[in-house]
C-alpha cells in the first residue's frame, strides 16, 4: 500500500514532498558536523548521498513505509530542514517520528511547528493511535521539542548507538492519541 506525501502548511512553514532541486540544500544540511552532532552516522562527504536520500524518499512513499518531508520557510522560501513519519504500520496504528533542521534554524520553534503538522496529518489523516521518536540523551533540544508536542519519556536504551566513535544511550518517546493536542496547548498532567 503507497503512502502519497502530503503537502502541509502552518503559519511559517511549507511541508512538501523532496524533490531532485533540493539535492544541494539536503547535502549542506547532512555534511554538516554541528547539525549531525547527536546522529549515529557520519555528515555525509559525497554528494550523491543526497540524491540516494531524495530517492530512498519516493521509494518509502511507494512501499507505504511512511513519508519524509522537506521543510521550507514561507517568508523566503527557504529549504531549513525535513521532518518524516516512518515505519508506519496501519495494523498496529503506529510509527515513528524524525526530523532534522539546519542550526541556523534552530531555536525559532520551527522543529516544533514542522512536528506538529505531521502529527496532525498522522493522527487525524492516516489515523493512528500511536507515535514514537527517539532521540540521543545528550540532544536536550530535541527532548523538548518532543515534550512540547505532548510526547512522553517512556524509557532509555542504554548503549544503543555509536555517535561520532562515543557509544551513546536514546530516550524513546511516545506520543497516544487520546493525549494528543494538535495546539500548543499541553496535555493535562496525569
Amino acid at each position: 500500500m503507497s503512502l502519497p506525501t502530503p503537502s502541509l502548511h502552518t503559519a511559517r512553514l511549507r511541508l512538501r514532498a523532496f524533490e531532485d532541486a533540493d539535492a544541494n540544500d539536503l547535502f549542506a544540511l547532512h555534511s554538516s558536523a554541528c547539525v549531525l552532532r547527536y546522529w549515529d552516522a557520519p555528515p555525509w562527504s559525497e554528494p550523491v548521498r543526497a540524491e540516494q536520500f531524495i530517492t530512498a524518499c519516493g521509494q518509502m512513499a511507494r512501499e507505504g513505509s511512511g513519508a519524509r518531508l522537506a521543510v521550507d520557510r514561507v517568508c523566503d522560501g527557504a529549504f531549513i530542514g525535513w521532518c518524516s513519519l516512518k515505519r508506519w504500520n496501519p495494523d498496529y496504528r503506529s510509527a515513528s517520528l524524525g526530523y532534522c533542521f539546519d542550526d541556523a534554524a534552530w531555536g525559532h520553534g520551527y522543529a516544533t511547528e514542522a512536528a506538529r503538522a505531521v502529527l496532525r496529518w498522522a493522527f487525524d489523516t492516516l489515523d493512528l493511535n500511536r507515535v514514537q521518536a527517539e532521540t540521543d540523551t545528550r540532544n536536550l533540544a530535541s527532548a523538548r521539542v518532543l515534550e512540547k508536542l505532548g510526547f512522553l519519556r517512556e524509557g532509555t536504551l542504554r548503549e544503543d548507538c555509536v555517535v561520532n566513535g562515543e557509544v551513546s544511550d536514546s530516550w524513546v518517546y511516545g506520543l497516544i492519541r487520546r493525549e494528543w493536542r494538535p495546539s500548543s496547548e499541553r496535555a493535562p498532567a496525569r
